[in-house]
């Protein structure tokens, strides 16, 4: 460690041994008292060198000062408005509120803020689970078939990228566009969750030993992924733009594409045979731990979905000249497209039987589920006749009491304990 006191000394002792220089050299008796006195006489004043200010210290000072004099304390509509009336519950909107978004209360949309505190009671680590056995089931020839390791990178492939294309849509379009605090407050925690769930995915890709660079590219190299994939990054290009503001009939309509795209298809309609899958592993007593993970995930999810329809339906409600008879026959659309492609995936991962269901079974499963998304839209059901085919899925996620999901298993959910598969 460098010392001042030994440089002190160092100094003293050279000049202790200036005068013995060689006669030889006449000058050096002229340069030597040049170094060797100057040093001491610069070291004294340091006692008060701390109370000196340079000068352009103060004109910063003094910059700044004048600088805060001058602040305009209302710069705009979402910022600062001093002396602006109180605000009233009847101020809030969803979207093109005007009202200051940096006040949290009073609420007006309650069921955004129960949304919130139910996200952070139940909230979990990828760590938290035991991988052990899912590496040794993983390691043996024998521990799965080939279309079951199939199903299991194929869904580590598509979620591994998927939370991410939803967190992104989620910060950098959403919340800006959502002119409500107690609903941006859920989305911050469901961007956090969403990074939670890309952080689980790294995390059994890492346990398992698999190949990270075919794992996280699958999105753009395995055509059933990188379709679902395509799909969900259109409808989010429109309002991803930092220019892209609402205010006008066609952007509010924009603005519902992406979020019906995005929670009822992406969330609400891509992510269900993946999930069906690993959990009915779980159910046979393999790769529990991968399974454990995606229980948390689904329900996680669960959530998610249900506050983007509560969303969408707030939006309709408060804005009904959005909902066109054109409109909605777009919605009916966008929903089937999405029902086809989770087919297409279905098809793709499930060549043959396994797992006690096959592509015909998730295909009626999926359909099923469409309806379930219309529904909940107030839009008519495009397939008839059509049931859940996997009762035992009522157990994990229950379709039919979606509003009260965490009601119902929410305490066995509170820190992340281990579940149970029987």
């Amino acid at each position: 460690m460098f010392n001042w006191d030994d440089y002190n000394k160092e100094e003293k002792a050279e000049q202790k041994q200036a005068p013995k220089a060689p006669p030889k050299q006449p000058e050096a008796k002229a340069e030597a008292p040049k170094p060797a006195v100057e040093p001491q006489q610069a070291v004294e004043p340091q006692a008060t060198s701390e109370e000196y200010i340079e000068p352009e210290a103060l004109d910063n000072v003094a910059k700044a000062q004048a600088s805060l004099e001058n602040l305009d304390v209302a710069p705009g509509l979402e910022e600062l408005e001093m002396g602006a009336a109180r605000i009233e519950v009847d101020d809030k909107k969803m979207i093109n509120c005007r009202a200051d978004l940096n006040q949290l209360v009073p609420f007006k949309y309650d069921w955004a803020w129960q949304k919130y505190l139910d996200g952070c009671s139940n909230h979990w680590m990828p760590q938290e689970i035991n991988m052990t056995k899912d590496v040794a089931t993983w390691k043996d020839p024998n521990g799965l078939t080939d279309d079951e390791r199939k199903i299991v990178m194929r869904s580590l492939g598509y979620f591994s990228t998927a939370d991410s294309l939803v967190a992104n849509n989620l910060v950098l379009a959403i919340y800006r566009l959502i002119t409500n605090p107690e609903c941006r407050q859920y989305i911050l925690r469901q961007a956090f969750e969403e990074a939670i769930h890309t952080h689980a995915y790294q995390y059994c890709v890492e346990s398992l030993g698999m190949d990270e660079a075919e794992v996280f590219n699958m999105y753009r190299e395995v055509p059933s992924i990188a379709k679902k994939a395509a799909w969900s990054i259109k409808h989010t290009q429109g309002i991803s733009n930092p220019a892209f503001t609402t205010g006008t009939p066609e952007s509010d309509q924009e603005l519902l594409r992406n979020l019906i795209g995005f929670y009822c298809v992406t969330e609400g309609i891509f992510f269900y045979c993946g999930f069906t899958q690993i959990l009915s592993m779980g159910r046979r007593n393999k790769m529990t731990g991968v399974a454990e993970q995606f229980q948390y995930i689904l329900r996680d999810e669960s959530m998610h979905l249900n506050f983007g329809v509560d969303i969408i339906n707030q939006i309709k409600m408060e804005n009904p000249h959005l909902w066109t008879e054109e409109f909605q026959q777009e919605v009916i659309q966008m929903i089937l497209e999405g029902t086809q492609l989770e087919i297409e995936y279905a098809r793709d991962t499930m060549p043959r039987g396994v797992l006690g269901m096959n592509a015909n079974m998730m295909e009626e499963y999926l359909q099923f589920i469409c309806n379930r998304r219309l529904a909940q839209l107030g839009l008519p059901a495009q397939f008839k006749n059509v049931s859940n085919p996997f009762p035992w899925m009522s157990e994990i996620m229950d379709l039919k009491k979606e509003k009260n999901f965490f009601e119902t298993r929410v305490i066995e959910y509170q820190t992340g304990g281990a579940l149970s598969w029987d």
